[in-house]
């Protein structure tokens, strides 16, 4: 996976098991950071998220975490590398069934390889 180039489309999926967001956003970067970069700020939407922190400290390193009411989507997350850029995930709610939840990372795998595959002018 590698961080979008234009704003809006999505580069993956991303279902946590939980609604523990310090959890769960470690588990996201352990994952991310070796793939194009180290992820140095989170932008979610306040209302999905029980508790969200302001600093993560992640492999000895801190995350800043930035949350809005209406942006991003409540079903996005948008991380930034400082070497990378950004990704978008669509977020799967933990509570979705695991049929669901494998349809939905299908259609995001589908649309990212897509997208990947058109020339740019």
């Amino acid at each position: 996976m590698s961080p979008s180039r234009e704003p809006g489309e999505l580069d993956g999926a991303w279902w946590p098991r939980t609604r523990d967001l310090t959890a769960e956003l470690s588990a996201l970067t352990d994952v991310l950071d070796p793939l194009g970069g180290r992820i140095t700020r989170i932008a979610l939407n306040q209302h999905c998220w029980p508790v969200i922190p302001r600093k993560l400290f992640i492999n000895g390193y801190v995350v800043k975490v930035g949350w809005f009411y209406s942006e991003p989507d409540p079903h996005r997350i948008l991380l930034l590398s400082s070497t990378a850029g950004r990704w978008d995930l669509l977020v799967i709610p933990p509570e979705t069934g695991i049929p669901s939840a494998a349809r939905l990372l299908a259609a995001a795998s589908v649309r990212t390889r897509c997208r990947r595959r058109r020339p740019r002018s």
